[in-house]
C-alpha cells in the first residue's frame, strides 16, 4: 500500500509537468508568422559568396532586403555559393 501511494505521489506531478510542456509546445505551433520588418531595417539572411578571382569567401547574415546585391571583391561581383532553401 505504501509503495502504491509513493508511486502515485511521484507520477502525478510528473504527468502534470509532461502535460504542461506538451501544451506549450503545441501552442507555440499556433503562433502566426511575424510581419516582415519595415523598409530600412536589416533582415536575417544566410548567403555565402565566393570570389572567382582570388577565392575569398564571405557569409552574409544581415541585409536590407532578402535578396541583396552581391558584395564586390577584386573589383568584380562575388558569386553566390550557398543560399538557404525556401
Amino acid at each position: 500500500m505504501e509503495r502504491t501511494l509513493v508511486l502515485v505521489l511521484l507520477l502525478v506531478p510528473l504527468a502534470l509537468v509532461v502535460y504542461i510542456v506538451g501544451v506549450r509546445i503545441l501552442a507555440s505551433f499556433s503562433r502566426p508568422v511575424p510581419e516582415p520588418p519595415p523598409p530600412g531595417e536589416l533582415r536575417r539572411v544566410r548567403l555565402e559568396y565566393r570570389c572567382s578571382l582570388c577565392g575569398s569567401e564571405v557569409r552574409m547574415t544581415r541585409a536590407p532586403t532578402e535578396e541583396p546585391e552581391p558584395p564586390r571583391c577584386c573589383m568584380e561581383p562575388m558569386e553566390l555559393v550557398a543560399a538557404p532553401e525556401r
